[in-house]
Order: structure tokens, then sequence, then C-alpha cells
């Protein structure tokens, strides 16, 4: 098992001969995404948002999912990929509030008179 974030069955692989690491093709990046985006709509399929702090869960509901995207993956991007998630969820949740917040704020305005000449 090497200590490189790869898996631990193509570590010598993605070894150059100088010893450092060989970046992932653009194949081997089509098919991360490609997992992860499955792995995606199961997480969306079964209600979990965090696939890390509900990484119980997710590998029960998901286990084959789960399987292939970290399989497809380094374990890097695995961890990158299921905090970017939970990163844009609360984004998008946030800037949805603002929105909100803003129409009513404008709503409010034009019943004031604001805006209307």
């Amino acid at each position: 098992m090497g200590w490189l974030p790869w898996s631990s069955g193509e570590s010598k692989k993605n070894e150059a001969s100088d010893g450092g690491r060989i970046a992932p093709d653009r194949t081997s990046r089509a098919r991360c995404w490609e997992s992860r985006d499955l792995f995606f709509a199961c997480l969306d399929k079964n209600d979990i948002l965090d696939g890390i702090k509900e990484d119980k869960k997710a590998r029960q509901k998901c286990a084959k999912e789960v399987e292939e995207f970290e399989a497809a993956c380094s374990q890097s991007w695995v961890k990158y990929f299921k905090e970017k998630r939970v990163m844009e969820y609360n984004r998008d949740k946030t800037i949805e509030r603002i929105q909100k917040e803003d129409a009513a704020k404008v709503k409010e305005l034009k019943s004031q008179g604001w805006g209307s000449k």
C-alpha cells in the first residue's frame, strides 16, 4: 500500500522514473468526474448532503457508487469533491436567502412610493 493519495493498486503506475507523480490524463479525469456525478446523484436520491459527515450512511445506501468513485479518483480529489459539494450547497442557499430578502425589501420600498417616477 502506497502512501500517495492514489489508490494503492496504481501507486507504482502513477510514479515517474524520478519518483515524482504523474498527473492523471484526460481519460482518468473524465472517469473520476463521471463516477463523482454518479455518486452525488445517489447521495441526492437518498437525501444525503455531506458525504464526509454521513460517510456510514452514504456507504450503506450508495456502496457501489462510493467504491467506483474512490477507485476512479485520488483520495485528495474524493475529499475535495465531497467538501466542495457542501460548500456549493451552502453558497446556493445563502444566495437564495439574500435574493428573497432583497425582493422583500424592494417590494417594501415600492409600496412606500420609491422608484415610481
